[in-house]
């Protein structure tokens, strides 16, 4: 499985169940990046898409303990046993985490890559993640050159987890 994710300087991912900014070109990285693909995330993170249904081109599969639970284009998965089930028919590099918090920092040791785009400075998050920077079990393996938009410099980090 690989991650993919936009934080702060703070590790912030977001606030007021959204995300920190609207950054067009962070935003075709990840489709670039996940169209085609599985993508797994929580329900909380399903509910801050647009029209609260998975999204177009993926396999969306959201691990949500409501049993009940129903969405457009999404598989429900109510286990971590569940989850390692529905995805393992799938080459890791073709699955993506995509979210909220509590699934990245549950699971983003269970990765093999981890796609950060770095935004400079504190954004004003209420929800954080894991500081893979000072996580010894990741390095990194390429960083682009900033890019700036709305006001909000930025770079794509690419994270691999090291050859034991």
């Amino acid at each position: 499985m690989e991650l993919i994710v936009a934080a702060d300087s703070k590790w912030g991912i977001g606030k007021n169940g959204g995300l920190l900014a609207h950054l067009p070109s962070d935003m075709k990285y990840f489709r670039e990046h996940t169209e085609g693909k599985a993508v797994v995330m929580g329900r909380k993170t399903l509910e801050s898409l647009p029209g609260r249904k998975g999204l177009p081109n993926r396999v969306n599969y959201v691990l949500t303990s409501n049993p009940d639970f129903r969405a457009e284009r999404c598989i429900a998965v109510h286990t971590e046993e569940e989850l390692w089930d529905a995805i393992s028919r799938y080459e890791p590099k073709n699955v993506f985490l995509i979210g909220g918090a509590t699934l990245y920092n549950w699971f983003y040791s269970m990765c093999d890559r981890l796609y950060v785009t770095k935004m400079e400075g504190d954004l004003g998050a209420d929800t954080f993640i894991t500081n893979f920077d000072e996580d010894g079990s990741f390095e990194v393996v390429s960083e682009s050159e900033p890019v700036t938009e709305n006001g909000i410099t930025y770079r794509f980090v690419v994270y691999q987890k090291k050859a034991k």
